[in-house]
């Protein structure tokens, strides 16, 4: 392989990673009482947004911003969306959907978000917290049997990653299975099992270290709290009351149309492949769902606001932790902050996504690519958050370091 695709398929939070010791930008808060969750607003899209309404002079630089890093990157197709209360709205589709056809990016393609979904899955176990089902310091093996160490590893561990549990996606057993044969499905207990060959990486709570493992866990928690399958409890308890019509979790390979082709050149031979059938259950609860740009635009300001959650635990949620020699950036429960922004990205063959919320401007970002190649050590997606955050909020850069 000409680059490492374990080291590829491991994170899609690729900034944050590392192996290192862990603090806490809030300091831990006793338990409350669980109460019912809040009501979802009836359009949680609806906004001071005129369309269009921003200055001209300011969305010709964000065209030749995002054209420039297009072409810099080698990006096929991108889509944008900005949101800016007061000020306007932004949306640009630019580049092609489809390299072999030509065919053209639009806004209303259907994408594969990949760790974007952690999102989804710490949502749902957040409001199982506010149901009384589970809490989020109970120990995992008090719900799940054959977890290592699992006596000692919290539901919140799990959520924030420090659990310990070795990333079943960076096992070189995992990446020559998924890749001599992309299309194949993956069961959430096969990749635990890739996990668990593996002795854990350190003990639980004492370091950070972004793990799919954990994710894989918290989804089998709430199929195992709930009676549901993940997708039907996702679809009735999240994206449903979000009123999110295009999101959800697919069994398999499925993809409605219209979709972008993702590429990737995390193949067995380094060579450039078109991703879009893979099956992407290896990601399951860690990063297979699929969205659109207005889903997300809905999605950005419910999740990072706990619209569907109670104060106390969405305040939970944001115990941001903070990673030493990355100044302003914290990650809390399925959710991340940097510089301001909240929110999460994700990648997976093919694909990248980036979709964040700036509570101090109420302003929402998504941004939509095709491709997961990285560019001068970056993700391509960290590259178009960066130029179009130093052009709209330029007090609040997104900004992740390159691939380490």
């Amino acid at each position: 392989m000409r680059r490492a695709p374990a080291r590829r398929l491991a994170t899609a939070l690729l900034a944050i990673s590392t192996l290192v010791p862990l603090t806490l930008i809030a300091p831990q808060a006793q338990a409350v009482q669980p109460r019912p969750a809040a009501a979802a607003p009836a359009d949680p899209y609806a906004d001071d947004c005129p369309p269009h309404g921003l200055d001209p002079a300011l969305v010709a630089r964000l065209d030749e911003a995002i054209e420039g890093t297009r072409q810099e990157t080698g990006t096929p197709g991108v889509i944008v969306g900005l949101w800016m209360p007061g000020r306007g709205s932004y949306i640009r589709a630019t580049g092609v959907a489809d390299t072999a056809t030509g065919a053209p990016m639009t806004p209303r393609m259907n994408m594969r978000i990949g760790s974007e979904t952690k999102t989804f899955t710490a949502t749902a176990v957040l409001e199982l917290v506010d149901d009384g089902l589970v809490g989020l310091d109970d120990p995992i093996s008090d719900y799940l049997d054959g977890v290592p160490d699992g006596e000692h590893i919290t539901v919140r561990q799990l959520a924030e990653m420090r659990s310990g549990l070795f990333s079943y996606s960076a096992d070189p057993d995992f990446v020559q299975a998924l890749l001599s044969d992309p299309t194949r499905p993956f069961t959430p207990q096969e990749l635990l099992a890739y996990a668990f060959d593996n002795p854990n990486v350190f003990p639980p709570g004492t370091r950070f270290q972004y793990s799919n493992t954990n994710y894989i866990l918290l989804g089998l928690l709430v199929e195992k709290l709930s009676g549901m399958p993940l997708a039907d409890f996702l679809r009735e308890r999240v994206t449903g009351p979000s009123h999110l019509h295009r999101t959800f979790l697919p069994q398999g390979a499925e993809f409605p149309e219209p979709h972008a082709h993702g590429y990737t050149n995390q193949t067995l031979s380094g060579a450039v492949a078109d991703t879009t059938d893979w099956n992407p259950s290896w990601g399951w609860a860690a990063g297979a769902v699929i969205s659109d740009l207005h889903d997300l635009h809905r999605w950005a300001k419910v999740v990072a606001t706990g619209t569907l959650l109670t104060p106390e635990t969405q305040a939970e949620r944001e115990k941001f932790i903070t990673v030493p020699g990355f100044d302003g950036a914290g990650y809390g429960l399925g959710l991340f902050n940097t510089h301001g922004w909240i929110g999460h990205n994700g990648s997976l063959p093919g694909y990248e996504s980036v979709t964040m919320y700036l509570p101090e401007q109420d302003a929402t970002m998504v941004i939509l690519i095709n491709t997961d190649i990285l560019h001068d050590g970056f993700e391509p997606s960290t590259l178009f958050a960066r130029a179009i955050t130093s052009i709209i909020t330029p007090d609040h850069v997104y900004e992740l370091p390159a691939e380490g």
